[in-house]
């Protein structure tokens, strides 16, 4: 304490607002496994700690233990409780002492989660030296990481005639007739593993040095997606010789290098795309030295949510003046503006006016 009037005196104690040293974040638990959310939190004792729930005091359950340090231990996480409660929700850490309270950040803790395959693998029949290609897709929470078995050991993606899309899409490319056999599609989270139906791979014929006109198997789809999500663009293409892909934008704009990478045999993989990278990309499968060509589009449409980049400013007027409040937003799509005085709508008319998109 410091003071220094002799008639009044104003102390000052360090250390007198709480501050939270570390706080809970938001976390994916795993069935009944235990789990700890920490809070600790500076400030002058005494210092209580307590913890929220939805917005609720915890209930008093043997399954919550708050530790010395202020800490949260669960210790059966359940996603359903035989009450019918669950351990999921928001958490946040609620600290107090003499001089106030203070709130932890939310953290949402969600269960780790397996869905059932949505998309099975199908069995393929391709000829020798052509292109074999399986895909399988499910939900679950972490992402699941996607790996293939054949004839029930791992695929061997060093080679590099298998490529693993990390949408889950396996291709094969130069088929032999080793190839053939069940494939499975391997789903792992924390949640657990889950294996999908086998789908059989059959090869027929001799490679043969025949001509054969190039011709694209797997094309790109049709893409809506958020920025700093990763675009996958797939392009599979088979014929004699084998074509060269190459890709470019309908609009003639440079698809450029910067988090640009090509995945096995012509495959476009977008790293962190924004909203510069929408547009009609195609796909071309080109005989080497001739001009034969083939080619395939998708459209990559890149969302940005609103935000604004000059909101109004306060101002002062004398009266029967004009006031102008300008306010700038971007986004895609391009975000509508409503404008709200003291809380309610403020509609044009009269003396109030909107302009530009009511900038």
């Amino acid at each position: 304490a410091f003071c220094r009037a002799l008639h009044s005196c104003i102390c000052l104690t360090s250390g007198a607002e709480l501050s939270f040293t570390l706080e809970p974040s938001d976390i994916i638990a795993v069935q009944e496994q235990p789990l700890m959310l920490p809070c600790q939190v500076d400030g002058v004792p005494p210092i209580t700690t307590q913890w929220r729930r939805n917005g609720k005091p915890l209930p008093e359950d043997h399954s919550y233990t708050m530790l010395p340090n202020g800490s949260l231990l669960i210790g059966h996480f359940q996603r359903t409780k035989s009450d019918g409660s669950s351990d999921e929700g928001d958490y946040e850490c609620v600290a107090q002492n003499a001089f106030g309270l203070l709130l932890s950040r939310k953290a949402r803790v969600q269960a780790a989660t397996m869905a059932e395959f949505h998309v099975q693998p199908q069995s393929v029949h391709a000829e020798e030296a052509g292109v074999g290609r399986f895909q399988c897709q499910i939900h679950g929470l972490p992402e699941p990481i996607i790996s293939w078995e054949k004839d029930g050991r791992p695929v061997d993606t060093e080679d590099d005639r298998y490529t693993l899309l990390p949408t889950g899409v396996l291709q094969i490319t130069g088929l032999h007739p080793e190839d053939s056999g069940l494939f499975c599609c391997v789903a792992h989270n924390s949640a657990g593993v889950k294996r999908s139906a086998t789908a059989r791979l059959s090869i027929s014929g001799t490679q043969s040095s025949v001509y054969k006109e190039p011709m694209i198997v797997v094309g790109p789809e049709n893409l809506t997606l958020t920025v700093h999500q990763t675009a996958i663009l797939e392009c599979v293409a088979t014929g004699y010789p084998r074509p060269i892909v190459s890709w470019s934008r309908l609009d003639g704009r440079p698809i450029g290098v910067e988090g640009i990478q090509v995945l096995g045999t012509g495959n476009l993989m977008i790293s962190d795309v924004g909203v510069q990278h929408s547009g009609v990309y195609v796909c071309a499968a080109n005989k080497p030295g001739t001009r034969v060509r083939r080619t395939a589009q998708g459209r990559l449409v890149v969302q940005a949510p609103a935000e604004f980049i000059q909101p109004p400013q306060s101002i002062a007027r004398p009266v029967g003046t004009t006031a102008i409040f300008t306010c700038l937003a971007q986004g895609e799509p391009l975000p509508q503006l409503t404008w709200l005085k003291n809380g309610q709508v403020l509609e044009p008319g009269g003396h109030v006016k909107l302009r530009n998109n009511n900038r």
